[in-house]
């Protein structure tokens, strides 16, 4: 294995340096979290089927002029990716009442809303991302309003988009995290979606029978995790042909 500088470490990824100046390589982890990291575990091959998962999405996206991070699957378990400035905030979309609005409106999960509802978090895990409105992500200098105005617009034609294509394998899309970056190319800024796509931040119910195929299966201890996933991508054809197996990860310099 190549011998790369380890950056960062989340719940879910680690980030290395990557080979060319402007690029990192996403690597994805088993590991596993739920309410604010208070429940740890692990699933089974999940970093391989987010790593193909989130690679599938973001090549359709960019297909219709969504810009991303994204440049490359390396292997099984890492992309190539554009390093970007990321923004610290989380871009929720719901579609259906599900989670932590069911639980501070009192509404009941599985209600369809009456639009789509954009929500924003403040990326902190010590606080447990709090939900925070515009005035306090500009007040603070978190984003200014142009970059919200670019992240909720992106954030709307990802859920136009993706709500079509699982709804076209059987699979509604209830809701989902976004969270983008600053792109700077020649003194020029753009925001660009980055981080993943997959089921730890989308909520992929069964359009017939309601069943639960994401991360939700771990919170809820519903069992049967591994398939939720692998149901997932077997519906949109990109199952890994041997199934899922591990892959190491790459060794760290010291």
């Amino acid at each position: 294995m190549a011998r790369r500088r380890q950056l960062y470490e989340g719940k879910a990824k680690i980030l290395f340096e990557g080979p060319e100046p402007g690029t990192l390589v996403q690597y994805f982890k088993d590991d596993a979290t739920a309410f604010n990291a208070q429940k740890k575990g692990t699933i089974t091959g999940k970093g391989v089927l987010n790593n193909r998962i989130s690679e599938y999405l973001m090549l359709r996206l960019g297909e219709i002029g969504i810009p991303t991070h994204f440049i490359r699957r390396l292997n099984m378990r890492e992309q190539l990716i554009r390093e970007v400035e990321i923004i610290p905030l989380e871009v929720v979309v719901r579609n259906i009442a599900a989670g932590s609005i069911s639980q501070r409106l009192g509404i009941q999960e599985g209600t369809r809303l009456p639009r789509s509802i954009v929500e924003y978090y403040y990326k902190n895990d010590q606080l447990g991302d709090p939900l925070v409105c515009e005035e306090h992500i500009t007040a603070f200098g978190w984003a200014s309003t142009q970059d919200l105005d670019d992240m909720v617009g992106l954030a709307l034609r990802v859920n136009d988009f993706l709500s079509g294509l699982f709804l076209g394998v059987g699979i509604l899309l209830v809701d989902f995290k976004l969270e983008f970056g600053r792109l700077w190319e020649n003194d020029e800024m753009r925001i660009v979606l980055a981080d993943e796509i997959s089921p730890d931040n989308c909520r992929l119910w069964d359009a017939k029978t309601g069943e639960k195929m994401d991360k939700d299966r771990f919170r809820r201890d519903l069992g049967r995790v591994e398939e939720g996933y692998q149901e997932v991508a077997r519906r949109l054809g990109i199952l890994p042909e041997a199934g899922v197996r591990d892959l190491k990860g790459p060794e760290l310099m010291q």
